[in-house]
């Protein structure tokens, strides 16, 4: 590699290039063109796609990544963002962001809009990473204020980390890993699953899955659409 620089900077000067710094970026000649792999990439493409076809009337974002998924979105149409954490200003006038702390049912408007998603987010509620409260049932906190918050019918985007018997559970401080069929129980009959895919230790997306039909992983990526069931008996986590 330090060869081929040699020789193109000799090329440059004999071409009558003019150089005025030396910047050897030696590893750039044998890497790809990006990467096009990971639980970002994958979550945050597939899930705003189908956001996108589903043009729903009100799209709010929990926790997700702003200068990924977020930014996505925000490229064909308004989203609004809840995170316990500010955010500076922007001069983009799609993003609306609200800043609060979703485990507190407080702070979470009801039946607020028809389509929510909430990509490797809910994994740290509860466990002081962000600033929040301590509180070790936080997913389930979480999870049932993103129930509050979406209107019957409405459509639920999830993802989180997911592994096998021996990465399952809380790796405090950084996030949770969970079973993949566990958000079944938590939905109860509140949610219908749509569609489920997942990422593998690789960092390769897998389409059209079903939770159980996921492979042991030591952390992958679950990632969910749930329909909300215009009628349920009311499955709530919370505490009184």
């Amino acid at each position: 590699m330090a060869k081929r620089y040699l020789l193109d900077r000799e090329a440059f000067l004999d071409a009558g290039g003019l150089i005025i710094l030396d910047r050897p970026m030696l590893q750039d000649l044998t890497d790809q063109a990006g990467s096009a792999s990971g639980h970002y990439f994958h979550q945050d493409l597939l899930v705003a796609t189908k956001i996108n076809l589903a043009n729903p009337i009100k799209h709010v974002d929990v926790g997700s990544r702003i200068d990924g998924f977020v930014a996505h979105v925000a490229s064909f149409r308004d989203i609004e963002v809840f995170d316990i954490r500010p955010l500076s200003p922007t001069a983009h006038t799609r993003i609306k962001f609200i800043q609060g702390d979703l485990m507190s049912q407080d702070k979470v408007p009801v039946d607020y809009c028809d389509s929510l998603s909430c990509l490797h987010a809910l994994e740290h509620f509860g466990l002081g990473r962000y600033g929040d409260p301590i509180a070790p049932e936080g997913h389930r906190k979480g999870f049932d204020n993103l129930t509050r918050m979406l209107k019957p019918g409405g459509m639920l985007y999830i993802s989180f980390p997911i592994g096998s018997n021996e990465t399952i559970g809380t790796h405090f401080n950084a996030h949770r890993v969970f079973d993949p069929t566990e958000i079944l129980a938590w939905s109860g009959d509140t949610f219908t699953l749509v569609d489920y895919s997942y990422v593998d230790d690789n960092g390769d997306l897998h389409l059209d899955k079903t939770p159980a039909q996921t492979p042991a992983l030591k952390y992958g990526c679950g990632i969910f659409t749930l329909m909300k069931n215009q009628t349920t008996s009311g499955n709530r986590y919370h505490e009184a």
